[in-house]
């Protein structure tokens, strides 16, 4: 290696700003790395983990958070001081927002340094003559004096909170905010600043430091100078730069289908520990048909009356509350009136919530969520050509509902909007149909699930068959919820296709659905089953003959679901996830074909008469945006069983 590389490669590894610990732990097989050293901090700064989560869940914009008198942001510390961490036993990552930042700011550092050395103009020369450190019996202790120094030139850089600095931002993160280094500045301390694109130069307000890991975060004040990429007049929200749901309004759609497809590509590197020759071209990120008012459920909140918390102590409330969701970095609750994002049924149920509250919120003395869910009533053209008559909707909080006539005049779709969670929802994806209970899971936006079940039809299947090998005709529904899958994908397994699921209200809700689109039990059934025993249920169906389904919660799959499907060994596996961090990391699982160098277990060879786990490749990996203007994206990876 000559003396210039060693620069590079050492350079790489010894930031001024970044724990030599963590890069030497994140440049590890397997990212062996325990995430408690940074965690333990994360858990005083998760304003942006506490809405980010839960606005991309079925379960609305924000969960409901208690906050101090003042509705400020707690400062962890003074500008510097550094905090002693607790040890934590390690588990599988979970693809945290927190993970996912730390992932793309050593990426940027590494970036940045390479490029400093580059711009010092560092000659071979000059590089041979830079002393090198041997490997001497004092070299812990030298080790040591870096990381020192290290610290005490972080614990300089530090701003105090409060801060306003000019910041230019370099790129894009997974978690849909801007890595930005101070204008002016040749430190590489980075600034995370939400709203903002790469190329802008903005004013920020520094609130909070991670001093272990190099970066602290920062209010979006201002654009002092636009990046080309961004158009603010593409801003369709009042509200956007304050509210957390949005990050991207001021991108072209094209760039958001770019970023999000980094994000796919991002997360198989970071978080699927395989070589990249494993991981096919991630594809082309599929848009939504909608980028605004798609929409289908919010669960906007308010707070109760200060001083109304205490144990046996009612306050009713002196005035309306603000009812909306939670500004960026802080966890008062913010008014707000309209979001445009929603449908119109969900815009005008939320106006109607709003009225509502004006006039009964006395009766209130607690804090609480609104749900605000879409539900359709589709009216078939009547045959003699007359005007369809408008059906009742009620529970719906709509007096009028509104009418959305097909395309071709054959039916109009009534929407209303519901607000209580045990009432029954109604959604069409083309001819079928599925009902829920409003407050419970189901995709929040309507408008991509025809493309989208259409893309799983179109690849559930693989394209061909080895010579001899015997047909799939059969479908198993993982996580099958109320059925999407399962029912949507029925016509193409004349085995039938089962659907498997823990909840036994899940379970009913797709059976009903099953009979409202007229399929019986030899083509679509559905089996509640315990957690440790999913595939039991099903050892009847030939494994050769089968494609298995995944759809599993933002965390993933867990080790024991694993072993089992790999025990399974199913010809096929679509894996659809809404957190593709997980899912990476659940696809490298398949692809080794082991379960404990993830999960944190020893793995144990199967015992003798036990059938041992298969592995797989993967086919395609795609996105799917099912949340236009958020840096959420849908990810579907297909793999297909290695017959050794």
């Amino acid at each position: 290696m000559s003396a210039t590389a060693r620069l590079l490669f050492t350079r790489s590894f010894i930031k001024p700003t970044t724990s030599a610990f963590i890069r030497s732990q994140l440049a590890l097989p397997n990212n062996k790395f325990s995430w408690a050293r940074s965690a333990s901090h994360y858990t005083a700064s998760t304003s942006k983990a506490d809405f980010d989560n839960e606005f991309h869940k079925d379960n609305g914009f924000h969960k409901h958070h208690q906050h101090n008198k003042m509705g400020k942001r707690q400062f962890n510390g003074k500008p510097g001081k550094f905090r002693k961490k607790q040890k934590k036993v390690v588990v599988a990552s979970e693809g945290s927002p927190e993970e996912v930042l730390l992932h793309d700011i050593n990426a940027l550092l590494e970036t940045l340094t390479v490029a400093d050395v580059i711009d010092e103009g560092a000659t071979e020369a000059q590089a041979e003559a830079k002393p090198e450190v041997e490997k001497v019996e004092g070299e812990e202790k030298t080790e040591e004096k870096t990381e020192d120094k290290e610290e005490a030139e972080t614990k300089q850089e530090l701003l105090a909170q409060g801060t306003e600095i000019e910041a230019e931002v370099l790129s894009l993160s997974s978690t849909g905010d801007g890595l930005a280094r101070q204008k002016g500045s040749n430190s590489n301390h980075i600034y995370v600043v939400p709203f903002t694109v790469p190329g802008d130069v903005v004013k920020a307000r520094v609130y909070r430091h991670v001093p272990q890991d190099g970066y602290s975060h920062a209010d979006f004040l201002e654009v002092l100078t636009p990046s080309p990429l961004r158009d603010d007049s593409r801003i369709q929200c009042k509200y956007f730069a304050k509210c957390s749901g949005c990050q991207f309004q001021m991108l072209d759609y094209s760039e958001q289908l770019k970023h999000k497809r980094s994000i796919v590509v991002k997360a198989y590197k970071n978080f699927s520990n395989l070589s990249p020759e494993l991981v096919p071209e991630i594809l082309d990120t599929i848009g939504s048909p909608l980028q605004y008012g798609y929409r289908t459920k919010l669960t906007p909140h308010f707070d109760g009356p200060p001083g109304g918390n205490r144990r046996g102590f009612k306050k009713p409330m002196e005035e309306m509350p603000p009812i909306g969701f939670t500004p960026k970095g802080l966890r008062k609750v913010m008014d707000i009136e309209d979001c445009p994002i929603a449908t119109d049924a969900v815009r005008a149920g939320l106006k109607a919530e709003r009225e509502r509250m004006s006039k009964e919120f006395a009766s209130y003395t607690r804090g609480a969520t609104i749900l605000l869910r879409e539900s359709t009533k589709r009216v078939p053209k009547p045959a003699d050509g007359s005007e369809i008559a408008v059906p009742d909707l009620k529970p719906g909080v709509l007096s009028t509902p509104i009418a959305t006539p097909a395309c071709d005049g054959s039916y109009t779709d009534f929407k209303t909007c519901i607000t209580d969670n045990n009432a029954t929802s109604t959604e069409y994806i083309d001819s079928f149909i599925f009902q829920n209970p409003a407050g419970s899971f189901f995709q929040n936006n309507n408008s991509i699930l025809s493309p989208f079940t259409d893309h799983i039809r179109q690849h559930i299947l693989p394209p061909s068959l080895p010579e001899g090998a015997k047909p799939i005709k059969n479908l198993i529904d993982a996580y099958s919820g109320s059925g999407l899958f399962t029912i949507t994908q029925s016509s193409l397994f004349p085995g039938g296709s089962i659907g498997i699921d823990i909840a036994d209200k899940s379970i009913d809700f797709a059976r009903r659905n099953a009979r409202l689109n007229g399929l019986d039990e030899s083509q679509c059934k559905f089996i509640a089953a315990d957690a440790p025993k999913l595939f039991e249920s099903v050892s009847q169906l030939d494994a050769d003959e089968t494609v298995v389904v995944l759809d599993p919660p933002r965390k993933g799959c867990d080790a024991s679901f694993l072993r089992q499907l790999m025990q399974f060994a199913p010809r096929r596996v679509v894996y659809v996830s809404c957190n593709v961090h997980t899912q990476a990391r659940d696809v490298g699982v398949l692809v080794r074909g082991r379960v404990g160098d993830t999960f944190g277990e020893a793995f144990v060879d199967p015992t003798e008469g036990e059938k041992k786990m298969s592995r797989y490749v993967i086919e395609s990996i795609r996105g799917f945006d099912f949340f236009p203007q958020t840096g959420h994206v849908e990810g579907v990876a297909i793999l297909n069983r290695v017959d050794e």
